[in-house]
């Protein structure tokens, strides 16, 4: 492959995924939550800087569309936190991407990431992030089912 085209390549990735999620604004809009084009870019951008910084590489759209449509009707989300609470969940979900050794399928690290954010964690991404990823992706690595727990805190 021409070294040239890569750079056009990668355009042409990014401005498709970009699509991807403008294109979810016709799903979220009816929770009241849309997202710019300037902020579709920036999320996009997100992804891109958290596969650069764990080492992934990705082909297509990505996860982006996916995390819009499981989160769009949580009782935490509103416009004013919408664009900044996408741009934390898609760090969080590459970062524990790798934490969990990759034994979980990205539909169901989604879900889960969903059940506790609106479940134990009250939208708390600090309490998602700090307690029950870091909870999930010991239990993957240690061969342990996904919600054991040893405190109590589990979904």
């Amino acid at each position: 492959m021409n070294v040239e085209l890569i750079p056009f390549a990668s355009a042409l990735i990014q401005e498709h995924a970009v699509g991807e999620v403008i294109k979810c604004n016709d799903y979220t809009e009816r929770f009241g939550l849309v997202l710019t084009q300037a902020q579709a870019i920036e999320l996009v951008e997100t992804r891109s800087v958290s596969l650069r910084d764990n080492g992934r590489i990705e082909f297509g759209g990505g996860v982006i569309d996916k995390i819009i449509r499981e989160f769009c009707d949580s009782p935490y989300l509103s416009m004013q936190n919408y664009a900044q609470t996408l741009h934390e969940l898609i760090e969080l979900f590459y970062d524990y991407k790798n934490e969990t050794m990759d034994l979980i399928a990205d539909d169901d690290l989604i879900e889960f990431m969903k059940s506790a954010f609106d479940g134990v964690c009250q939208g708390s991404l600090e309490l998602l992030s700090g307690r029950e990823l870091y909870r999930l992706a010991r239990n993957l690595r240690f061969g342990l089912p996904a919600d054991d727990s040893e405190d109590g805190f589990s979904q």
